[in-house]
């Protein structure tokens, strides 16, 4: 057996390693067997896909995009089940769409939905499976086919929706309950209950679970998986590690793979070996530090480029990016306020006013990602007003890594032409 056969990020499950955090497998269980929606919300990399992955079977699996609408949701999931969906308008649990089928399974699923349609010639089959256009008018024909198709509709990274698209899902959201269609949502949000601030009417109809490690759940998986592969961890090697996965499964899987490379174990022996030189964690988080570089230089870029690009923008974004890289670990992690950052701005820039940063904070998220819609590196939620590392290894990176942000660059050239702050 390998060593990253047992730890390391993946996207299927290390079962090894894996670690029922907090009895949450049964939890997800008991749930799924209820009339509710369910959110699983937490950081990237925490562990949200593997305990979906672990306890559903089958869903319909739809990974969201900035700046995709969230009719794209059905789109997909309608695709998944051979089913062509063309909406040409649509508002809150309306369209105005066409349904066909695009080959056996999905005429079949239309049927079984009580959709009737025609039949005729595929030119790409000899069989004659393809199925015309039926007109549709509300979510109840998506419904319909959704709840005949037997699988739950997963949809992962939230997150990337904009605010707008997140609100009007989350009023879909209670029209497809109505309709005994239940969806499980996973993202990353910081404030309880994000779906029932976007809508109230879900109360009672939507429950949230919230993935967050403790230390002594993070050792488990040091635990389980060095039992599988004849190694232990000293003491002092584990709470390093657990301390340098900043409370993050993922993390703490990749570091953790790293670190027996340094240790010159890559598989599973005869004899146990015990891991006990701090210096193989040191040395794996600087290899992990160096991977990450292209990762955090093109978020910078990113976020520097749609700084250059805003007139009279260089000031204010700048300043805030500066405060927000500077801020401790802890306060990344739980959430650093916009008058807190504001406090700090002052200092560098006395005229930056509260409206102006909390509009740009609201366009930190369209900033950092690519064209893709991938990316996301901090979050901010409009509801608290707080901003939040999404993606912890930022905070083993700059640990580990010399780092010099473009925006400290372009704080200089705002100096040396005035100190000029955006309007808004």
């Amino acid at each position: 057996m390998r060593t990253d056969e047992v730890f390391g990020i993946s996207p299927g499950v290390r079962d090894y390693s894996y670690v029922d955090r907090g009895n949450l497998d049964s939890t997800l269980s008991t749930m799924l067997k209820r009339t509710t929606h369910l959110a699983i919300r937490g950081p990237s990399k925490c562990g949200k896909s593997w305990l979906r992955q672990k306890v559903l079977s089958d869903p319909i699996t739809i990974q969201c995009r900035l700046r995709k609408p969230f009719t794209d949701i059905y789109v997909d999931a309608l695709s998944q089940l051979n089913i062509n969906i063309n909406i040409k308008e649509s508002r809150q649990g309306v369209f105005k769409a066409s349904l066909s089928a695009t080959g056996e399974a999905g005429a079949v699923l239309l049927a079984k939905a009580g959709i009737a349609a025609s039949i005729g010639k595929d030119s790409t089959t000899s069989t004659e499976q393809k199925v015309a256009g039926h007109d549709i008018n509300d979510l109840r024909y998506i419904a319909d086919i959704l709840r005949a198709s037997g699988r739950r509709l997963a949809i992962e990274d939230f997150h990337y929706m904009s605010t707008e698209d997140r609100r009007n899902f989350a009023f879909d959201l209670k029209a497809l309950w109505d309709y005994g269609v239940f969806v499980i949502i996973i993202g990353v949000w910081s404030e309880t209950n994000l779906l029932l601030h976007l809508n109230p009417d879900l109360t009672g109809r939507v429950m949230e679970i919230s993935i967050d490690w403790i230390s002594d759940d993070l050792q488990r998986i040091l635990t389980k998986g060095g039992d599988a592969l004849h190694v232990s961890f000293a003491p002092a090697i584990e709470e390093q590690l657990v301390s340098l996965s900043y409370s993050n499964a993922g993390l703490l899987q990749q570091l953790t793979l790293l670190t027996l490379d340094e240790a010159g174990i890559h598989e599973k022996g005869m004899l146990k070996k015990k891991v006990e030189n701090k210096d193989n964690v040191d040395g794996a988080s600087m290899v992990y530090a160096d991977q990450l570089n292209p990762v955090y230089q093109q978020f910078a870029k990113r976020v520097a480029a749609g700084i250059r690009t805003r007139k009279n923008a260089t000031g204010i974004y700048a300043h805030a990016m500066a405060v927000l890289m500077e801020a401790a670990d802890d306060e990344l992690v739980k959430g650093i306020n916009a008058r807190t950052i504001l406090e700090r701005v002052v200092r560098r820039q006395n005229r930056i006013q509260y409206g102006n940063l909390k509009a740009i904070l609201e366009k930190l998220q369209e900033l950092q990602v690519d064209e893709d819609g991938r990316g996301l590196i901090l979050g901010y939620s409009p509801a608290t007003e707080e901003v939040t590392v999404v993606d912890r290894q930022l905070l083993l990176y700059r640990r580990y890594a010399t780092v010099k942000w473009p925006w400290e660059d372009l704080i200089r050239e705002a100096e040396a032409a005035g100190g000029q702050i955006d309007a808004g």
